[in-house]
């Protein structure tokens, strides 16, 4: 194998320019500011580039390494550049490449966390107890490993998921911790304390299987240097510069292998904004950026403020915005650009009205010759898009989801929509293969394959097999009693149907198929954006007659086109959003308890909050000319329709840079503007009082807090017992009363809590 440090048959002759006479930029510095400039030539020392949103970083990070090379001050293989995806890593190949020609090929070490880490490990495989030929395993991989462990440990699978182990596996391994370095109470979060055990299994199960998961790619390398000394100083001699993007996603296994490669040369150059970071579910650790300065001695910083993306009032909001956050270093972006509109904030009365507005806003656009394409909607949740799909399909717009399926491909609406199809069409063979084994029920491919080969013989439908054979026999005793349960199970659910309740019939078959039950245990990450894509569903059933209208509404709406070539709106998260760029940028969702999280506040406190706030900055930031805020009255939440108050980010929002909509008869009059500087028209309405705060003073900014003061609730004029009647729910009887919010027992089944402006005497 070649040595890939060698340098000797690569001298400066082999890249393709060369610096130009004293005192004259190199054609690749042309068009750079001065902090840019700056952090290009600052190539010795440890240098944190603080990156502002849209401020050219990755620019100035490929023209840093392209400066290196022009000038000698490195080789290709003595260079580290590290990446968080393959995308990024090939993007930045392709440029660099562009500048330096050919001899981008010899930048071995240019590429991700996870493939840096495969190559360090190949190359010592013997040193942490593998073989060369070791095998990585994916997500599914490691949690069947799991399930194989927690089963030998006669561990009780319901009550202690395994994807609860994985989960936290993964998490000690982000942190850098073996299982003998696990603090001890931790070990209490699974199976009675027996997690750190399990854990020690896993990884000698690894061992025995030659494999790594992907953890392992930086814990184990973390390893090799720690009990191998003379390793790590040969890799720290050899990487004389160290570039690492978007440090501010790095978690603490990374940066503890930064910081250790990094104590050779000392040359190690980080670009990120502690602004943007966004991934702590996932193990990103803020405070690595924050700490750069303390980490690495004579550190400088240079900050990147000249935004070439957005113009002064998209800036201005997400500057004012994120000032609310005590954890950053601090930066204040600016703009030569001219012009554009003030970030609008649309008040509307719910899921549906905020849907319909968006798209006649988008529309309009349309028909002024704005590409679709230049368009995107910002959700904080994934269950939101599907307002919006039903809106596009409507309306005729092309759209697409980024980062995700749209709302009825994803598996658990498929699922659902599965039984409710068996349910209505027992014949329908497709839907009850699908959802015969889920959730698992014990019944395995082999039965079936048993039902296929009856079905086929006797030209019938599954159902009608899984009938004749629990009647004729030819199963084991378990999957025969199963099968016949869930059989009664439907027969019964059809009874249900004939009540032409479709919400009601749909959770039903959530509850007692176990479907529910099952997310509701399930601790992974996406779980309980599941459980809210049910909600979701079942919001999605009321404008329906019926069950077989419904369905037939979802047949349609499969067929959708999926021609990827035409122009079309963008859905996508606000995590999913980040690093991209469109003209015009909807932000809908801007609740309470939507956004910003309340699992996120419940969870993490101030820490969630803060993040909570930076994606808000990301989602505004995204927009080149145009931003525009939507919040609701009422809104299908948690399996309940709420009725949220404003997000605090809206109150965190300067004046000066925000302009509000006029919303007609939903809080029984006109909204107003506001006015510039730090005042506010008394016209305004009662409810936006305390939503809006003027211009910050920057130098007081850490010290302003972060909680906007809120309304203090009026008496309602209804009382317990009263009763009411709601357009969308019609009549009901108040059951209880906190404030101007009540809890109403609607005669047709559903108990709501609803704010009391929103219903009338009856």
């Amino acid at each position: 194998m070649s040595d890939p440090f060698d340098i000797d048959n690569f001298s400066a002759d082999d890249i393709p320019f060369e610096v130009s006479a004293e005192n004259t930029d190199p054609a690749y510095m042309e068009g750079l500011n001065p902090p840019q400039k700056q952090a290009v030539e600052t190539i010795n020392g440890p240098l944190l580039v603080l990156a502002g949103a849209g401020t050219g970083k990755t620019r100035v990070l490929i023209t840093r390494l392209a400066h290196i090379l022009a000038t000698g001050s490195g080789f290709p293989g003595q260079i580290l550049a590290v990446t968080f995806t393959n995308k990024a890593a090939q993007e930045m190949k392709q440029r660099v490449g562009a500048i330096i020609g050919d001899a981008v090929e010899s930048m071995y070490w240019l590429g991700t966390f996870h493939a840096i880490g495969v190559k360090i490990l190949r190359n010592h495989c013997d040193l942490v107890g593998l073989t060369s030929n070791f095998t990585i395993l994916d997500s599914d991989d490691q949690l069947r490993l799991v399930k194989q462990i927690v089963r030998a440990q006669n561990i009780d699978e319901k009550r202690w998921n395994p994807r609860i182990l994985a989960g936290l596996i993964d998490g000690w391994k982000n942190r850098g911790l073996l299982p003998d370095q696990v603090p001890g109470g931790e070990a209490h979060n699974y199976a009675d304390g027996k997690a750190i055990t399990l854990y020690a299994e896993y990884q000698a199960r690894l061992k025995t299987l030659n494999a790594a998961d992907f953890g392992d790619l930086i814990l184990l390398c973390l390893t090799l240097f720690q009990n191998n000394p003379t390793v790590l100083a040969d890799y720290q001699r050899r990487f004389r510069y160290i570039l690492v993007d978007e440090y501010q996603d790095t978690n603490v296994a990374q940066y503890l292998l930064l910081r250790l490669l990094a104590q050779g040369h000392k040359n190690i150059c980080c670009v990120g904004d502690d602004d943007q970071s966004i991934y702590g579910w996932r193990g990103a650790e803020v405070g690595n950026i924050l700490r750069f300065e303390s980490d690495f001695e004579s550190a400088k910083i240079i900050r990147l403020e000249q935004n070439y993306r957005s113009t002064e009032h998209i800036l201005g909001a997400s500057g004012g915005l994120i000032q609310s956050n005590v954890g950053r270093l601090g930066k204040t972006l600016w703009t030569d650009v001219k012009g554009g509109g003030k970030v609008t904030v649309n008040p509307v009365w719910d899921g549906r009205e905020e849907a319909r507005n968006i798209g006649e806003m988008i529309e309009d656009r349309q028909r002024k010759q704005q590409a679709l394409s230049e368009m995107a909607i910002l959700v904080r949740a994934g269950f939101q898009t599907r307002e919006f799909e039903e809106r596009f399909l409507t309306l005729g717009v092309p759209y697409r989801i980024i980062g995700g399926f749209r709302f009825y491909e994803r598996a658990e609406i498929r699922d659902v929509i599965a039984y409710l199809r068996q349910v209505h069409n027992p014949g329908d063979s497709l839907a009850f293969e699908r959802i015969i084994n889920v959730p698992k029920r014990g019944i395995g491919a082999a039965t079936v394959n048993k039902l296929h080969v009856i079905a086929r013989h006797d030209n019938c439908s599954l159902s009608d097999a899984a009938a004749r054979i629990i009647k004729t026999g030819g199963l084991r005793s378990k999957a025969k009693n199963t099968l016949a349960k869930l059989q009664i199970d439907f027969a019964r659910w059809r009874e249900q149907s004939r009540d032409n309740d479709h919400m009601a019939l749909t959770e039903t078959i959530l509850d007692e198929s176990g479907y529910l039950e099952m997310w509701r245990m399930d601790k992974s990450p996406d779980a309980e954006g599941k459980l809210e894509n049910l909600g979701e569903l079942i919001r999605a059933m009321e404008p329906f007659e019926g069950l077989d209208e419904f369905l037939e509404h979802i047949s349609l709406v499969m067929e959708n086109s999926q021609n990827d070539t035409q122009d079309k709106v963008s859905i996508m998260t606000l995590h999913g959003s980040k690093g991209l760029e469109f003209e015009t940028v909807f932000l809908p969702g801007w609740e309470e308890e939507l956004f910003p999280s309340k699992k996120s506040l419940e969870e993490h406190g101030e820490k969630g909050l803060e993040e909570e706030r930076r994606l808000a900055y990301v989602g505004l930031t995204r927009a080149k000319k145009e931003a525009h805020i939507f919040h609701v009255a009422s809104r299908y939440l948690y399996g309940n329709y709420i009725s949220p108050i404003p997000s605090r980010f809206i109150s965190e929002l300067p004046a000066d840079h925000i302009e509000f909509n006029k919303a007609q008869g939903m809080y029984g009059q006109e909204t107003h503007k506001p006015t510039t500087g730090s005042g506010f028209s008394d016209s305004r309405p009662s409810w936006s009082q305390g939503y809006l705060k003027p211009q910050l003073d920057r130098s007081k900014a850490k010290t302003t807090s972060s909680h906007p003061k809120r309304k203090t609730a009026t008496t309602s004029a209804y009382k317990i017992g009263d009763r009411v009647f709601h357009d969308k729910f019609g009549y009901g009887i108040v059951t209880t009363c906190e404030g101007n919010k009540l809890e109403v027992d609607f005669e047709k089944g559903s108990v709501r809590k609803i704010m009391d402006s929103f219903v009338s005497a009856a």
